[in-house]
């Protein structure tokens, strides 16, 4: 069995028609860890990968036993090859459509006209991070604009770095990073006010705060280089850390409607993420969710063991159903189940478990 190639995702239109024990929508950490456990469940899976990680500008995944430091793109790689490992399959695509069939399961559309069909879903769609206004912020996203110290914090360490301020959590945001750097600015934006004992307690860190709107971040041999406040003042950083809004990619595909809720801390809004229960079930009947998409501020390893709970949860509802429809069968024609089992048990003669 080889685990090891790193090929692309076919084309979706080699799979036009086929039909699935289950669709896995997005094909990042959490789609990819949900179909490996599904295809060594011996169940037909397919993923539609429409190739917008989340993490594609990071250099590397982090806090992620045995793949520390990797890069995301060859992370992937190496996961679809474990999928097709183990006879799961990865396309290229993005899904616009899944329709409810009458008779149970899906038809899922994916772009282009290719068209495939699932007894159960998996969304893994992940988040869009949404930014500031701020410009050129967003093109230094996931490189000297950072999210989560845990994940990008060391490889910053003793630089000098700025906190842009988004919501009333960023106090302890710029606590937190202070632990990876002694020089760090929390830069109000707009959008904070920092009272009296938050002060106190940035002071006593050795935090500064800078009051004003930024208009811009400054950019000298593509290594970010500073903060350009409104009022043309530059404050000189190396690395800004960014609590960014997480919108869940819950409209992907359409024809879900799936539940969605706000996310917020202490009166900031994190983001919004799908309603579902520990095991990734969502309130509609036959889709599951798992990754970003149902946790805002789930990391890559995460996201990763949401979608094992979440394609052992999957297999263990196909396994109920296949039973019913066995019990079915065998109620209305037992004589034709026990000569089955028994044909079958001759067949195997000693083949089998424990003997």
């Amino acid at each position: 069995m080889n685990i090891n190639a790193e090929a692309g995702p076919r084309p979706a239109g080699d799979v036009d028609g086929a039909e699935y024990d289950v669709v896995v929508v997005g094909g990042g950490a959490a789609g990819l860890a949900g179909a490996v456990a599904l295809a060594r469940a011996r169940r037909s899976v397919l993923v539609v990968d429409a190739g917008q990680p989340r993490n594609a500008p990071a250099e590397g995944i982090h806090v992620y036993l045995g793949s520390e430091g990797r890069p995301p793109a060859r992370f992937l790689a190496k996961g679809r090859a474990e999928v097709a490992a183990y006879g799961g399959e990865v396309v290229a695509g993005r899904v616009e459509e899944v329709r409810r069939r009458p008779e149970g399961g899906f038809t899922v559309a994916v772009a282009g006209g290719a068209a495939v069909g699932a007894r159960r879903l998996l969304v893994a769609t992940g988040l869009v991070d949404e930014l500031p206004p701020i410009a050129g912020l967003a093109e230094r996203w996931g490189r000297d604009v950072l999210h989560c110290p845990y994940c990008h914090g060391y490889e910053v360490r003793d630089q000098a770095i700025g906190v842009v301020a988004t919501g009333p959590l960023s106090v302890h945001q710029a606590l937190l990073w202070r632990q990876w750097s002694a020089d760090v600015v929390l830069f109000t934006n707009g959008a904070l006010q920092v009272g009296a004992a938050d002060a106190e307690r940035l002071a006593a860190r050795g935090i500064t705060v800078v009051e004003g709107e930024i208009a811009a971040v400054e950019v000298h041999d593509d290594h970010l280089s500073g903060v350009r406040l409104a009022d043309g003042r530059v404050v000189a950083r190396q690395a800004l850390a960014v609590g960014a809004q997480g919108r869940a990619r819950a409209d992907v595909p359409a024809g879900l409607d799936l539940p969605v809720t706000e996310v917020a801390r202490e009166g900031h809004v994190m983001g919004t993420q799908v309603s579902a229960d520990p095991m990734g079930a969502t309130g509609v009947p036959g889709v599951w969710v798992a990754g970003n998409v149902a946790n805002v501020v789930e990391q890559v390893i995460g996201s990763a063991a949401a979608g094992v709970r979440a394609g052992a949860a999957i297999n263990a509802d196909l396994v109920e159903e296949d039973t019913e429809a066995a019990l079915a069968a065998y109620r209305a024609d037992p004589l034709s189940a026990r000569g089955e089992a028994a044909a079958a048990a001759r067949v195997a003669g000693d083949a089998r478990h424990g003997l």
